[in-house]
């Protein structure tokens, strides 16, 4: 059975589906994007990806073609329609599509946004393998734009980034500005030493991540000690423990550094309590 996809008011199977080559996320990367996981066919944190959304379409002065309680509907209506247990939505918002290709932005009244949205299973997502060893990365330069913290579909870097820690035979990369850990390529950053968390704190040099927000909280409330403050690769490379977080990943154990081994290399206590915490405590609260 054929995938369906969200694009424009339409429900259409994926090999359907058609957005304009004049599009200005195609051709301006001009588009923000959000990543919502499934959970036994659930959302999760819906409410948080929808509010990242309205700022970073804020930041850039667009402006959403449906409310929040119409994306909620849609989000829904294909998590159904796909039959997804565990996986993602991915939605995408650009500043439309205008008949010809201009640096100047359209007028917003004349150009509509284009929205679509597309499921991915991924069948084990709670239960991942990869959790229970736990993953390998690289340091990078940080030589992105300045407004990381608006979630853009601005990804070449990234996606190099990725490809840079496949080639160094690593799972993914740290970016570094300035001497400091910014965030993975697709993910928060964290360390821990003893009963102390440590993470970059939020600005424009990193994405404010729905998962962060909430391992933050759930940390707290576990008595963990948290620090938001920037750390180096050395510094990290003389944790305990490391970690990430993102929509997808959840709380990923991260057991090696630029070849160095984290601690006796394997995913340690916190990382792995804290991955226990946020998986229970968002079954509870999907929507």
């Amino acid at each position: 059975m054929s995938r369906i996809v969200y694009v424009n008011g339409e429900y259409v199977p994926e090999h359907e589906a058609k957005v304009s080559v004049f599009d200005r996320g195609f051709l301006m990367a001009d588009g923000v994007y959000e990543v919502t996981s499934v959970l036994d066919g659930k959302l999760v944190d819906f409410a948080g990806h929808a509010a990242r959304l309205d700022r970073s379409l804020s930041e850039l002065g667009m402006e959403s073609p449906v409310s929040t309680d119409e994306l909620l509907s849609i989000h829904r209506e294909l998590v159904a329609r796909n039959a997804v247990e565990e996986g993602m939505v991915y939605l995408q918002i650009t500043r439309g599509a205008p008949p010809e290709r201009d640096f100047a932005f359209p007028d917003p009244v004349a150009i509509r946004p284009t929205l679509v949205l597309f499921t991915q299973a991924k069948p084990g997502l709670a239960d991942s393998p990869v959790a229970k060893t736990g993953i390998k990365v690289i340091s990078i330069e940080d030589i992105r734009w300045g407004r990381r913290d608006i979630k853009t579909v601005q990804l070449l870097y990234p996606s190099m980034g990725k490809m840079m820690a496949k080639k160094a035979g690593a799972d993914d990369a740290w970016m570094v500005e300035d001497g400091m850990v910014t965030e993975g390529t697709s993910n928060n950053a964290y360390i821990v030493t003893g009963n102390r968390i440590v993470t970059r704190h939020l600005g424009n040099e990193i994405l404010a991540g729905i998962t962060r927000a909430a391992v933050l909280r759930f940390a707290a409330e576990a008595q963990m000690e948290v620090e938001e403050r920037a750390f180096t690769i050395d510094e990290a490379k003389a944790a305990d423990e490391a970690f990430i977080t993102s929509a997808t990943t959840f709380v990923m154990p991260v057991v090696q550094i630029d070849g160095v081994p984290l601690g006796d290399g394997a995913p340690g206590p916190v990382t792995r309590r804290l991955r226990e915490i946020y998986i229970e405590e968002s079954r509870k609260a999907a929507v």
